[in-house]
């Protein structure tokens, strides 16, 4: 006799009855990881001082590198920008956007990077973005190393290009998927942080380079923690390791060593005039504010005239690691060349605990965690507006912390 037959799925049991439902079981379980974010209030203005969430503490946590975000030159340059432009730029640069500052930053830019030209975005993400998905397409190819930024990935994704992530710096095994697949792809493209934000080391870049010229690929380096803070005059890790001039794409950011908001792409001219014509980030986005397109403009007048308040960041940097080392030698510091410490910790949970610690003493050093690393750590970045006795406590209150957790 046969075997009944299974019943035959009904689809529109499938179809859930509230079709948010699955957004609080997502929460629940970013809950359970410890992975769970929310935002919390800084109020007044910028620096090494910040009132968080109405308690006073000494920022470590911030991009604000020169401490020119709460620059008195800053700030009247941009109450300057608005009195003569207004509060926005009404439209893309291409409609009613475009304002003569803009230009002008423009030109500051590709000067201070010694490019012969460059393009102004309404932030550095979009930049990334922009840039990515106009340079390569479905014919091409990525490589883009495993600890890039999100913007750089998620450009190389939107790209429709092949994405290859090579494993973090590893130049021997970028050469061997090169050598396995270039000749496979009309064009190729090499996505690098020049300085990476959750580590604090630099892209091996004149490795990158050579690399890139054996066979034939487009490198594109994201300079964004490294504009205004490495290199001889601050232009980024291009001028630190002596390629100023080479031909590669420069991407970064106003928002963070500049003090003010907006992104930025400096190379060819003919890179920029194509830009200009097929990035639809750019094209199709208001364009960047007057007064952050001024304020950017003033802190590039000012890294380029006071060298020595990226002098005084250096010297904080090595304060804070020679107190480490002294006071704190088994403290797992993972390794940096930039303003950038961090020290990894086994678990979410305990980089939590480490942070509340930190900040229940005065100091606001958050976690970051999963998946915006692949291992909990709490992380340090250094100001040139910090004090001797802000670095002094910091080390103190490490010190005071459970030692078992580093």
């Amino acid at each position: 006799m046969p075997s009944p037959q299974s019943p035959v799925p009904n689809p529109q049991s499938l179809i859930p009855s509230d079709p948010y439902a699955w957004l609080e079981q997502s929460l629940a379980t970013i809950h359970r990881a410890d992975w769970y974010r929310s935002v919390q209030p800084i109020n007044g203005r910028p620096g090494a001082m910040v009132v968080l969430a109405g308690q006073k503490v000494i920022n470590f946590a911030s991009n604000d590198y020169l401490g020119l975000a709460g620059d008195e030159r800053l700030m009247a340059a941009a109450t300057a920008a608005i009195a003569e432009f207004g509060t926005g730029s009404t439209g893309s640069r291409l409609l009613s956007g475009h304002r003569e500052l803009h230009r002008e930053l423009e030109e500051a830019i590709a000067s201070t990077k010694q490019t012969e030209d460059a393009l102004v975005f309404s932030s550095g993400y979009l930049a990334n973005l922009g840039a990515i998905t106009a340079l390569v397409g479905k014919r091409d190819l990525v490589f883009s190393d495993q600890y890039n930024h999100s913007s750089l990935k998620n450009g190389a994704i939107l790209s429709g290009a092949a994405v290859v992530e090579y494993p973090h710096c590893d130049i021997a095994v970028l050469k061997t998927q090169l050598s396995e697949q270039r000749q496979n792809y009309r064009r190729c493209l090499i996505l690098t942080d020049s300085v990476f934000s959750m580590d604090g080391d630099l892209c091996p870049l004149p490795a990158l380079l050579d690399l890139a010229d054996q066979f034939s690929c487009m490198l594109l380096v994201d300079e964004a923690h490294a504009t205004g803070v490495i290199g001889k005059t601050g232009a980024g890790c291009v001028e630190h390791f002596g390629y100023t001039g080479k031909q590669l794409i420069q991407v970064g950011t106003l928002s963070k060593a500049l003090g003010s908001l907006g992104g930025y792409v400096a190379g060819s001219s003919a890179l920029i005039d194509f830009l200009r014509n097929r990035s639809p980030s750019w094209i199709y986005t208001t364009g960047l504010s007057p007064a952050d397109t001024a304020a950017a403009l003033a802190a590039i007048k000012i890294v380029q005239q006071e060298p020595q308040r990226r002098a005084q960041l250096w010297q904080n940097v090595h304060y804070l690691k020679n107190l480490l080392q002294q006071q704190l030698p088994n403290l797992k510091l993972l390794p940096s060349e930039s303003p950038i410490l961090c020290f990894q910790l086994p678990s979410a949970t305990d980089a939590l605990k480490a942070g509340k610690q930190l900040r229940e003493a005065g100091i606001f050093a958050p976690a970051i965690r999963p998946p915006t690393v692949p291992t909990s750590r709490i992380r340090i970045s250094l100001m040139a507006t910090h004090e001797a006795a802000h670095i002094e406590k910091l080390v103190a209150v490490l010190k005071n912390i459970n030692e078992r957790m580093f």
